[in-house]
């Protein structure tokens, strides 16, 4: 990763100086925005997919069973291998994937059972394994402190602040050994705990320690003043790397395997007729959600990352039915709602309102006492500005938001009314009793309307030329016997081709 992000820098510095790459990576908004994005991202592609196989839970499932992967490796590392482990190593990375490959497997072992649904199936599964992972967290991983921050919201907010230091210029390590003039030596006792007795005791021995001994990044150098020269720096957040090529990996799978995804998704039956391999790709895609929710552990925790697996795709599936558009639009969403979110943790909604504002009013009208200060964290903010996106589809989506549907229905009510006041009309025309069956002042009886109803019918009919009235007798027009003739045609069509 680290010889990745000199790459990285060394491209970008082409275009930009290092104090404006430095002050852009330094501001919280900038890394903690481009941060939820990628994440936002990476997660919208892969529950896509989920969301079309009806599995987009696993992703909730997996994002808690993860856990234990990483408590796994990072006891491996730490006992077995007296490595410092971070979220950002590969061993806990392959932890957290091989955890969500092992939620999946024991699901779907005890699906095939018989004995219980799938999504009882996944119920048991993965508590089992995040029970164990907090078993051994709180048994055998000292110094680890799981609270809500890091379960439930993670650190988007201080992400800028971890970061790598790459030098650039004046790159000079500084190792301080005891022999060195500039070492600072003092001298301690050695029994002094055991015997219980002060170094001032005539039985207190003494060795002599070095107390900034070590060996000095270039930056740890300049600042302990064994170098006169300030080494050139860039600090480049590390979840920047991390979510970066985990994104990366996500869009070059999704492209590379976009029509056996696409194939296996809607038909893998199919798909095994043809060859493809839907069981590996089923285990494949669990294991690229893996990777991104341990990837986003670190800044919007195990629990809010669920929301940027399903929201984003929910919103995508009511304005599109085109898989490419779908996945292009779950990603536009999510990345809004990343770059929004930031705003709203402040206190400023799409630049449009001030929470400050609103909070003092409800306090000045209703008489409350809130905190009309807003201050809040900012992946969950992320959460709730991708849900406002998603509300925004679901109301307001041209084919099956809220709005559409209810004028698609009102008029589809409204063609049926026309139609069967058309149709008995049309029926009664000729007959014996077209006097009774016609006449509009009693028209309305005949299908138990009222007569505002009706008088709302016939003035739509009349308006668009479908029938007359003479004498209080209604008729058909012309161009009302074809509309009527021509919806007969259509109804005995539809029921030749229903038997």
């Amino acid at each position: 990763m680290f010889q990745l992000e000199e790459l990285v820098i060394q491209f970008l510095l082409n275009f930009v100086a290092r104090e404006e790459l430095n002050g852009f990576l330094r501001d919280p908004r900038n890394t903690a925005t481009l941060v939820g994005a990628l994440i936002a991202v990476s997660g919208a592609l892969l529950g896509t997919f989920l969301l079309l196989r009806g599995m987009s839970l696993t992703s909730d499932a997996i994002s808690h069973t993860v856990l234990l992967g990483i408590v796994v490796a990072f006891m491996v590392m730490s006992s077995l291998l007296g490595r410092e482990p971070s979220l950002a190593s590969v061993w806990l990375i392959i932890g957290a994937a091989a955890a969500g490959v092992a939620t999946v497997v024991l699901t779907e072992l005890i699906y095939r059972s018989g004995l219980v649904k799938q999504d009882a199936a996944l119920g048991l599964a993965f508590p089992l394994l995040f029970a164990l992972a907090v078993i051994l967290v709180s048994r055998f991983v000292e110094d680890v402190h799981l609270d809500e921050d890091a379960v439930m919201v993670g650190e988007i907010g201080v992400a800028w602040a971890n970061t790598n230091s790459h030098c650039l210029d004046g790159c000079e390590t500084v190792t301080i050994a005891p022999d060195d003039a500039r070492a600072e030596l003092t001298r301690q006792c050695t029994n002094c705990r055991e015997l219980g007795i002060n170094p001032r005791d005539e039985r207190a021995e003494f060795t002599t320690i070095c107390t900034n001994c070590g060996e000095y990044s270039p930056a740890q150098a300049w600042q302990a003043g064994f170098t006169r020269t300030e080494p050139v720096l860039v600090f480049w957040p590390k979840s920047i790397t991390v979510m970066a090529v985990l994104t990366l990996l996500t869009l070059c799978g999704v492209v590379l395997f976009y029509k056996e995804l696409k194939l296996t998704t809607f038909d893998p039956t199919l798909a095994a007729a043809l060859g493809f391999r839907p069981t590996l790709l089923h285990y494949g895609l669990m294991v690229m959600v893996s990777l991104v929710a341990v990837g986003a552990f670190d800044a919007v925790g195990s629990i809010l990352v669920v929301a940027f697996f399903i929201i984003p795709p929910a919103a995508a599936y009511l304005l599109t039915d085109r898989l490419p558009r779908m996945l292009a639009y779950s990603a536009l969403i999510g990345a809004a709602g990343a770059y929004s979110g930031y705003d709203l943790a402040r206190g400023s909604l799409l630049g449009l309102v001030r929470i400050d504002d609103i909070l003092k009013n409800l306090n000045d009208l209703l008489g409350l006492e809130l905190v009309e200060q807003w201050d809040s964290s900012i992946s969950a903010s992320m959460v709730l500005m991708i849900f406002l996106f998603f509300m925004a589809a679901w109301v307001f989506s041209p084919k099956y938001g809220l709005v559409s549907t209810t004028v698609r229905r009102r008029n589809q009510q409204r063609s049926f009314d026309n139609q069967v006041v058309l149709g008995h009309i049309q029926h009664h025309q000729g007959i014996a009793a077209e006097s009774d069956e016609l006449a509009v002042s009693t028209l309305h009886r005949h299908f138990r309307w009222s007569p505002a109803k009706m008088e709302r019918i016939l003035r739509r009919l009349d308006a668009h030329n479908l029938v007359q009235v003479e004498d209080d007798f209604i008729s058909l027009t012309a161009h009302g016997e074809d509309r009527a003739r021509a919806f007969r045609r259509t109804q005995l069509a539809n029921e030749t081709v229903a038997e």
